[in-house]
């Protein structure tokens, strides 16, 4: 994975094209996200950095503002939860997929070599060209799952 320096000096120049001034809130942001494994709305971005950090001012759209431009550079991906929005990760760690509890929202990060290699014999039968993919598997996590049989 790409080191911290360097992805900061990356942030700075993509910043830097998008006439965007380098800011401590918006490197917070950043760095949570590169320093923390698990996926999270902006809203749990915003909450844990103002505990974190209750001497800077940061606001909840700096962090929308920061997720989208982070996102649409491919430095951080998201998965959708529909009308609950979105929880994000830093997107330059290795291909993964997800399992997604629909009862307690637990995500559950997974590969698996055998469905790699059918998406692409998928795209190739097809004549695609794969460019990416996301798999999104929702159900009920183990935890949950013996939550209801105690119920």
């Amino acid at each position: 994975m790409i080191s911290y320096p360097e992805l900061l000096e990356k942030f700075k120049d993509l910043l830097k094209c998008n006439s965007l001034k380098f800011t401590k809130q918006r490197e917070l942001i950043l760095k949570f996200l590169y320093e923390n494994e698990d996926h999270y709305t902006p809203e749990d971005i915003y909450m844990l950095l103002k505990q974190q950090h209750p001497d800077i001012n940061i606001g909840i759209a700096t962090v929308y503002r920061t997720l989208t431009l982070l996102e649409e550079s491919k430095i951080v991906s998201s998965i959708s939860f529909g009308i609950q929005g979105k929880k994000y990760e830093l997107g330059l760690k290795k291909h993964h997929d997800h399992l997604i509890c629909t009862k307690c929202g637990d995500i559950i990060e997974f590969y698996d070599e055998t469905i790699e290699k059918r998406q692409e014999a998928i795209a190739e039968k097809f004549n695609f060209k794969m460019t990416g993919h996301t798999m999104k598997i929702e159900g009920i996590c183990e935890d949950c799952q013996e939550e209801a049989l105690e119920e």
